[in-house]
């Protein structure tokens, strides 16, 4: 019996998929833990890159902080967060909130600044306050490439939320190193096919979600 026939075996058993290490339950958790940090980074990260787009000021900012993040190895990251907070998820969700918050950032930041001068210009010239051209003018417009960073980050959360088993018995990376130390490459097959699929599903939703907000993104009458 091959390997591919044994995670399938694996996968297919009903027994795999129900209780606390069930597929189901970590399958939940895997996704909780994704979306959970991808808010908590959406929430430091874009805000802040509508402002930088808005005010045009603090670009060398931008590119000085998703460079640097992105040159941190998030695996070295976690392993020094593990030695500061200890077994538990908090090491691997502020290890992936970091991991988030380059693509948020770029997306919110570019999204603003690709938007011609002349649009927030004519909004504020008929008395739009500036949070007003930011939030009913920049913002829709925007939102493509806003979404684009959401589906980066996204993508890159799913795939690394796998580490957080190196700290936590939660997710679908529980069966890749439960496999790799009992010798159950089966097992560890699986839990990458499942992983695997998580990303592909978000993928198809996020880009379908991505050519939507281009459909609905339409140009300001200020334009």
């Amino acid at each position: 019996m091959n390997l591919v026939t044994e995670a399938w075996l694996w996968l297919s058993d009903p027994a795999q998929w129900s209780g606390v290490s069930g597929i189901s339950n970590r399958l939940l958790e895997h996704i909780a833990v994704t979306f959970a940090a991808l808010l908590v980074a959406a929430l430091i990260a874009v805000p802040v890159g509508l402002i930088i787009g808005h005010t045009r000021r603090g670009e060398a900012l931008v590119g000085a902080i998703t460079g640097g993040m992105r040159a941190i190895p998030t695996l070295g990251l976690l392993t020094l967060f593990g030695l500061w907070l200890g077994i538990g998820i908090e090491a691997p969700f502020l290890a992936l909130v970091i991991l988030a918050i380059p693509s948020l950032l770029v997306g919110a930041y570019s999204g603003v600044e690709a938007i011609s001068a002349d649009t927030p210009r004519a909004a504020q010239a008929i008395g739009m306050r500036p949070a007003q051209v930011l939030l009913t003018v920049e913002l829709p417009l925007a939102l493509p490439v806003i979404v684009g960073g959401i589906r980066a980050a996204t993508l890159q959360l799913v795939a690394t939320t796998t580490l957080a088993a190196y700290t936590a018995d939660t997710g679908l990376g529980r069966y890749i190193f439960s496999g790799l130390k009992t010798r159950d490459y089966a097992e560890m097959l699986g839990g990458a096919v499942l992983v695997i699929l998580v990303a592909v599903i978000l993928e198809v939703i996020l880009a379908s979600c991505q050519h939507f907000a281009r459909r609905v993104a339409q140009p300001s009458p200020l334009t």
